[in-house]
C-alpha cells in the first residue's frame, strides 16, 4: 500500500521494461517507497508529492518537488520521463499532463484503485476509484504490455494497473517487451 516500506510487487514485476538509468516520474510519491527503491538501482528519479515533511528525506536520493497536484499547475512542464509511475493515487484531470509527460520509449506503470473498493474499505468515493476498463481506455495510444482488474487479498482491495509503452517512431521493427516467467 501507500504507506508500505517495500515497492508493489506490480512496479518490481515490471521495472525491466524502464531503460538503464531512466529518467523516473513518481507522482504523489508519499513517503518514497518506489523512489527509494528505483534509485538503488541507477534511476533518475523525479519525485512529486505535496507532503513537504514525507518527501524532504527524499531530497538526497532524488528531485523533489512539492505541489499539489490537484489544486495548483502541473509543475512539469516540457519535461518528459522515461518512465511515469503512479500508485494509489487517481486525479482524472492530470491524465492529459500524465501521459504527456511520457517519453516515446517510456513506460507508465500505474497502478490504483478500482470501484468494488467501495466495498471492502478505502478509499470509497467513485471520484478515487476506477471503473471498469477506465484504465485501459484512459491509454488508448499506448501499447499495453500487461493489465489487470480484480481483486487483492491482504489488505483486501480492488485494483487495476497496467503497464504501457508510448510507441517510439525512431526504433524500426517490432518492439519486444519481455513478460516475466512465473514461477
Amino acid at each position: 500500500m501507500h504507506g508500505a516500506p517495500d515497492p508493489s510487487p506490480w512496479i518490481t514485476r515490471w521495472q525491466h521494461l524502464l531503460a538503464p538509468q531512466a529518467t523516473v516520474l513518481d507522482l504523489a510519491c508519499g513517503n518514497g517507497r518506489h523512489v527509494r527503491w528505483l534509485a538503488a538501482r541507477g534511476c533518475r528519479v523525479t519525485a512529486v508529492d505535496r507532503d513537504a515533511e514525507a518527501v524532504a528525506p527524499l531530497r538526497t536520493l532524488a528531485e523533489v518537488i512539492v505541489a499539489d497536484l490537484e489544486g495548483g499547475p502541473w509543475p512539469l512542464a516540457d519535461r518528459r520521463f522515461g518512465c511515469v509511475l503512479v500508485t494509489n493515487y487517481l486525479w482524472r484531470p492530470l491524465w492529459p499532463q500524465l501521459l504527456d509527460a511520457l517519453a516515446p520509449g517510456g513506460v507508465l506503470l500505474y497502478e490504483t484503485f478500482a470501484a468494488g473498493n467501495e466495498t471492502v474499505g478505502r478509499p470509497s468515493r467513485a471520484d478515487f476509484l476506477l471503473q471498469p476498463g477506465e484504465l485501459l481506455s484512459r491509454c488508448q495510444g499506448l501499447r499495453t504490455v500487461a493489465f489487470e482488474d480484480g481483486f487483492l487479498p491482504g489488505p483486501d482491495r480492488f485494483v487495476q494497473r497496467i503497464a504501457a509503452v508510448r510507441p517510439d517512431p525512431a526504433v524500426p521493427g517490432p518492439a519486444r517487451f519481455p513478460l516475466p516467467e512465473h514461477g
